[in-house]
């Protein structure tokens, strides 16, 4: 079923009436797909939709999923990894605590992603996690840590790729190091030491403000920012500027860019942006 953009206007509308979301600013193609999927799969038109929302609060929460829904790996771009590990080692180590939050976090795998490589660089005591999403479903998969057996081959191709270049000494540990493995149920899961780390916890993107109160060191925000317009992407970077300590690092996907005035905030290498220091002359 194809939307009008005064479909899709109604349905914003609508969402905003009852509820705090806001999705006015999201990238109008991808937002006017994900509408287009719901109704079609549902079989019914929009003002059903708009009459169901409005109905229901618990049916408004199962569609905002629906609509935020992103997916995610273990050590997905592993390139990134080996530009980010030499990051981590040259800008972090030496800190007293690493700071990290992981902003529209998904099912968890990225957060997972990064405590192995803290571990391997034998940082990991220092951490100090933080995922959120707007999506309780994918948080609940996040805090579980278990994910499917069959996608085993890609996670440690992933993970080899991402951590090759490290010397020997860093890498004593295997990926079966850490996950434990249950094939009769198509399910592996990550090792309790690494799912007790993160503190997870529901949190809005467009509308909510930083509910830690804390500078982060590392920012991790990969394939989110590509569904929201131009001026919602900068108002997010400022967020995430103004929420990263000194020689903080934004890390983002790999299809999404920091572009205008923002953008002179920042250093960058591949997608990862370093937090310029303001000067005082």
């Amino acid at each position: 079923m194809t939307l009008t953009k005064e479909d899709i206007n109604l349905f914003i509308e609508a969402v905003q009436s009852v509820s705090t979301y806001d999705f006015s600013d999201y990238s109008i193609k991808s937002f006017t797909r994900r509408i287009e999927k719901i109704v079609s799969d549902n079989n019914f038109d929009i003002n059903t939709l708009i009459k169901k929302i409005k109905k229901s609060d618990k049916y408004l929460e199962e569609i905002v999923k629906e609509i935020t829904v992103n997916t995610t790996e273990l050590f997905r771009d592993p390139q990134m990894w080996q530009v980010f590990a030499k990051i981590v080692q040259n800008n972090y180590s030496s800190k007293d605590k690493i700071k990290i939050w992981h902003a529209g976090c998904s099912t968890g795998q990225e957060v997972y992603s990064l405590q192995i490589l803290m571990h391997q660089l034998g940082l990991f005591d220092k951490t100090e996690v933080y995922a959120s999403d707007i999506n309780e479903d994918v948080l609940n998969v996040a805090r579980s840590g278990k994910y499917k057996y069959r996608d085993i081959s890609e996670y440690v191709e992933n993970f080899n790729e991402a951590l090759k270049d490290l010397p020997k000494e860093k890498r004593r540990f295997e990926f079966s190091d850490y996950i434990d493995i249950n094939k009769r149920r198509d399910v592996i899961k990550i090792k309790s030491f690494l799912t007790k780390k993160p503190n997870f916890f529901k949190h809005d993107l467009v509308n909510d403000k930083n509910l830690t109160d804390i500078k982060f060191d590392i920012i991790m925000c990969r394939n989110v920012l590509i569904y929201f317009n131009h001026d919602l992407q900068n108002k997010i970077f400022e967020f995430f500027h103004d929420n990263l300590d000194k020689n903080g690092s934004l890390v983002i996907g790999r299809h999404e860019g920091i572009l205008g005035p923002i953008s002179n905030k920042f250093k960058k290498k591949e997608t990862i942006y370093i937090k310029k220091e303001v000067s005082l002359y």
